[in-house]
């Protein structure tokens, strides 16, 4: 006999194991709790049409019920579906999550519940999980074929092409055609056979994913998109029906619709018996009643259709769920109905803000190699703590949701929550199964199990196996102990001598800051050109000039870090720490660098010609262009590549602010005064005559930058454009707010969305000319907080800031950029040229539609750009909802550091020591300074830094706390003057700059 062959679940399509029942995806996340009672079985018949059975209890609410099957398919986005079920008046009705079960399905045995989706987002780029956008597809799929998405023969059989891509993959026409025939998607599908071939033949190469993506991008644009028609009359009798969408109500008549009221302009929903009333906001413009009644079929029908307004309405439009209203104490009056779960936003941020926890380990890198960990062990550990770490490659095809999500946003998932406790094994890997060393959890956290692999650091616990974590695995070398130079494990009691002067810690930072220094021009040196090297991609004269100006600067400070080195050593020496003697300064060996430095002014000058050149070479050669944004993949390259041109002029800066805390530091009659004074004086010299350079350098990189973060634009890196600002704001629209990524230059205001494309990248929606612009304030006007009005002499867009400092930083940058653009005599003739591949609509000329209805640009398009950006400042700013300028990134610059740090979790015992490098607004974090890569990376936009209260326990000085939300970190320096530099640099990177400080700085104005 013949088994049966099993349908696909949701799960099995993406790659995913039979589930546990519990969520691998939502850290620290349990099957809810059942109440007791005798247990009922529930039937649940799924989007891909498998029914599941769950035993619940009598007692249990339907909350618990929709928790159940959200665990049991690991969804995150759960808010988006419901569970609909036939009750005993034969009307189709919304499982209640606040009601007990029993009291709403009356014969649990003969009841059918369908898991479908509730709430249809306008833009499904909202959604950021693919198992999200699978359900969803699945939805449209269903809809498509019992005809309630209506839609012409064209529409149709494009969707259905898209269907079969994703299930059967690339075209063949005897198969494509057979399984046309054994399956029914449209309810004309013979008739649309051949055009729906003809499409598929189209889609070779397209993933499942991607073919979810253009089934959601075509459906959202069709009308009866998300409809449900209720049945309903006017006052005349026209047969009509009353539908619920995000926008409003709306009103069909057959499958046309007539009519729309925007949730705007409703001031109150009811019904009375079959009557069901929409009362409108006075409008003096509008020929429409106030109450607007409609007829329909029953009482219970008009309230079936009001629950859902009021859920519509609350999901959509509100910022948090509605909180239950009071009992009354006598009588109650009205319905206590009230929407339950949470809204749109709400999902939007819990996502976001997940996502932002795996951006900060860059997909460039996993944790660590085998590679790594073998070169660190030898002079990191001893033979009692070695270590070793499975290194299982970890294969990366449609796997479970976790590992979707995860690279999807270009992260790499995490293996503990925040809490430090030990998270689900994901399904599609099999629990005896070693995890892969480049695979980490859901939380921010840097280590794979820092609260539970401190050995007996403190005395607390007997350490376990020299090799093993408590739990039996390998420990990460980021959850080691504190290590001395020895490579021994080191107690915090341990008494180490150093100097206490304050010139010899300013010492040390010269020592620190120049040893990463020296590793960022070997990325150009070294690894650039022998990249470009083995291939004939660039012309002799452009390795030639870059050669021969790079490399005498590293030559030159490759000796100087070893005099400095050599100082160092003489000052902290063990024997002689404290004993006063020559050795005991550094001015005399910046002096003498500075001078060589002096001579070297021309190769300095010339660093703007290197970054032109280069630009210019990677436009003339493709094969160049995909050499660099390779390298720029690399783990070495943990930024931007043409950043690493600006370091020799940004170190200038780094020797200037050294010199001036030094000479602060020294009385006129110290020894080591009139060299430092010297020094300072020859640094001031120098920086101020290239000055210029550097801001002209730094603005073109930051323009060529943003050119790989936006598609759909062309000529941003044009001579006389200046960069300001860039950051998410909410555009409001006929359709709500909405996220959009904003970017402001001299002469224009562009306004994006993150596209869900394999890059990541922003998709221009449209450009607004500052030329004649003006700006107000308008939050009483729309009823909006931190909302403000730009007024260009074509449209007008109205926008919203996340907090008051935002608004305040965003009007007062836009007024200083239209001041500047007044000041050019006119419009600017270089405004952008939009490509909009599809839908060539510019949002100018259309100011009312909302500029989503091209979300992507086309696949050829996007394709171009490969590499993976998720981990760019402006992801940043989009996931944790801020905006950065270009002050702040010149700060940023002005404000590196590194050094050695130790650092301790929320919940754990020990402290670890690591090498930490801060540089454009975030730690990159490595064991020791000799590493070639960073393990992880931490940005700090969003980010608090303060004190740990007592409170906290943390009986320790000089530590200072990180926290985001619910993610702590505890960073311990060696002494005061690190603690203060650490707090000031990292200060600079959580807090924008102030308008005070743009207008006081020493140097002219950037702009």
């Amino acid at each position: 006999m013949v088994e049966p062959e099993l349908r696909p679940t949701a799960g099995h399509r993406l790659g995913a194991q039979e589930t546990l029942g519990i969520s691998t995806l939502d850290p620290g996340h349990r099957p809810p709790t059942m109440p007791p009672g005798r247990l009922v079985s529930i039937r649940v018949l799924m989007l891909d049409d498998t029914e599941e059975v769950f035993d619940i209890s009598q007692r249990a609410p339907g909350k618990l019920l929709f928790d159940l099957v959200c665990t049991h398919l690991n969804l995150i986005e759960g808010d988006y579906f419901g569970l609909e079920f036939q009750d005993h008046r034969r009307m189709t009705v919304w499982l209640d999550l606040l009601k007990p079960i029993m009291r709403q399905i009356r014969r649990p045995k003969h009841t059918l519940l369908r898991f479908v989706v509730k709430f249809f987002p306008p833009d499904h780029t909202q959604l950021l999980e693919e198992l999200t956008r699978y359900l969803f597809a699945l939805q449209i799929k269903h809809d498509l074929a019992c005809g309630r998405l209506t839609c012409n023969d064209s529409s149709a059989a494009l969707l259905v092409s898209h269907i079969i891509q994703s299930e059967i993959g690339d075209y063949d026409e005897a198969q494509t055609r057979q399984h046309l025939l054994n399956n029914k998607y449209v309810p004309d599908q013979e008739a649309l056979m051949d055009k729906i071939a003809e499409f598929h033949r189209k889609h070779i190469g397209q993933t499942p994913a991607e073919s979810d993506y253009q089934l959601l991008e075509i459906a959202r644009r069709l009308e009866m998109y998300g409809i449900r028609l209720h049945p309903a009359k006017d006052r005349e009798g026209t047969k009509l029906s009353l539908a619920v969408a995000h926008t409003g109500i709306l009103v069909f008549q057959g499958h046309t619709k007539i009519n729309a009221f925007n949730w705007s302009k409703v001031r109150k929903l009811s019904f009375k018996r079959k009557r069901f009333l929409i009362k409108l906001r006075p409008d003096l413009n509008s020929a429409c009643q106030d109450v607007l009644e409609f007829l329909m079929s029953s009482r219970d029908c008009c309230k079936v259709f009001w629950k859902i307004c009021v859920e519509y309405h609350a999901f959509f439009r509100l910022f948090e769920e509605p909180k239950p209203k009071p009992k009354p104490v006598l009588f109650s009056r009205g319905s206590s109905f009230r929407f339950s779960g949470r809204t749109q936003k709400q999902v939007i941020d819990y996502c976001n803000h997940n996502a932002l926890i795996h951006i900060w380990p860059p997909l460039a890198f996993s944790f660590f190699s085998p590679d790594q960990v073998d070169s660190q062990d030898k002079h990191s550990w001893n033979d009692s703590t070695s270590a070793a770490v499975d290194h299982a490659a970890s294969q990366q095809k449609r796997g479970s949701p976790a590992q979707l999500k995860s690279h999807e946003n270009g992260e790499v998932p995490e293996e503990e929550d925040e809490e430090g406790g030990r998270g689900q094994t994901p399904p599609s890997r099999r629990p005896e199964e070693p995890l892969s060393a480049g695979v980490v959890s859901n939380s921010p956290r840097l280590s794979d199990s820092s609260a539970t692999s401190q050995g007996i650091v403190n005395g607390q616990r007997a350490a376990p196996a020299p090799s093993q974590s408590p739990d039996g695995r390998p420990p990460s070398p980021l959850t080691s102990p504190l290590l001395n130079d020895a490579g021994s494990m080191r107690t915090d009691d341990e008494d180490e001598r150093f100097p206490t002067d304050k010139a010899y810690f300013i010492a040390k930072e010269l020592l620190m800051t120049e040893r990463t220094f020296v590793k960022d021009l070997e990325l150009i040196t070294v690894s650039f050109q022998n990249l470009v090297g083995k291939e004939e991609t660039t012309t002799e004269s452009l390795r030639t000039f870059i050669s021969s100006n790079f490399e005498p600067i590293h030559k030159f400070h490759t000796g100087f870090l070893k005099d400095v080195e050599q100082r160092l050593a003489l000052w902290e020496g063990r024997s002689n720490a404290h004993i006063k003697g020559d050795y005991q300064r550094i001015g005399d060996v910046l002096l003498k660098s500075i001078q060589g430095i002096k001579q070297m002014t021309s190769h300095f000058q010339r660093l703007s010609d290197v970054l032109m050149e280069l630009e210019q070479a990677c436009q003339a050669s493709r094969k160049l262009e995909a050499l660099c944004r390779d390298l720029e993949l690399q783990k070495v390259c943990y930024l931007p590549l043409n950043v690493f041109l600006l370091r020799p002029l940004h170190r200038l800066v780094h020797y200037k602010q050294l010199l001036e805390r030094l000479c602060k530091h020294y009385p006129p009659t110290h020894v080591d005064f009139r060299d430092s004074r010297a020094a300072l004086a020859d640094i001031s010299e120098l920086v101020d005559q290239l000055h210029g350079t550097m801001i002209k350098m730094e603005n073109f990189q930051k323009l060529l930058e943003l050119k790989k973060d936006l598609v759909g634009v062309d000529g941003l890196a044009v001579p006389g454009r200046e960069f300001i600002r860039l950051g998410c704001l909410s555009k409001l629209s006929g359709k709500g707010l909405q996220q959009r990524m904003f970017f402001l230059f001299n002469d224009v205001l562009l306004y994006t969305s993150r596209g869900m494309t394999a890059s990541n990248q922003f998709k221009v929606h449209g450009q607004l000319p500052l030329y004649g612009m003006t700006i107000r304030e308008s939050e009483d006007e729309w009823g909006v907080p931190y909302c403000f009005t730009l007024s260009g002499q074509r449209q007008s867009v109205v926008v919203a800031a996340s907090s008051v400092l935002e608004m305040e930083r965003w009007m007062e940058d836009i007024k200083m950029a239209i001041d500047l653009a007044e000041k050019c005599n006119g419009p600017s003739g270089n405004l952008l040229t939009i490509s909009l591949s599809e839908n060539s609509k510019c949002t100018e000329s259309a100011p009312d539609q909302e500029s989503e209805d091209d979300l992507s640009a086309s696949r050829t398009s996007l394709e171009r750009q490969a590499p993976h950006r998720g981990n760019t400042t402006v992801h940043v700013c989009w996931h944790r909802n801020t905006s950065v300028s270009m002050v702040d990134f010149s700060m940023a610059v002005e404000n590196q550091l590194s050094g050695n740090l130790l650092r301790k979790f929320k919940n754990s015992n020990g402290w670890q020591k690591l090498w930490v490098v801060f540089t454009n607004f975030s730690l990159f974090f490595y064991k020791t300074h000799q590493d070639e890569y960073p393990l992880a990376s931490l940005p700090l936009l969003g980010y608090s830094i303060t004190i740990p209260s007592e409170s906290e326990n943390i009986h320790k000085d000089y530590v200072f706390k990180l926290h985001f939300k619910s993610h702590i970190y505890y960073f311990r320096s060696e002494s005061e003057y690190t603690f203060e530099r650490w707090m000031e640099v990292i200060r600079s990177a959580t807090n924008s700059a102030s308008r005070t400080r743009i207008v006081n700085r020493k140097d002219p104005h950037p702009y």
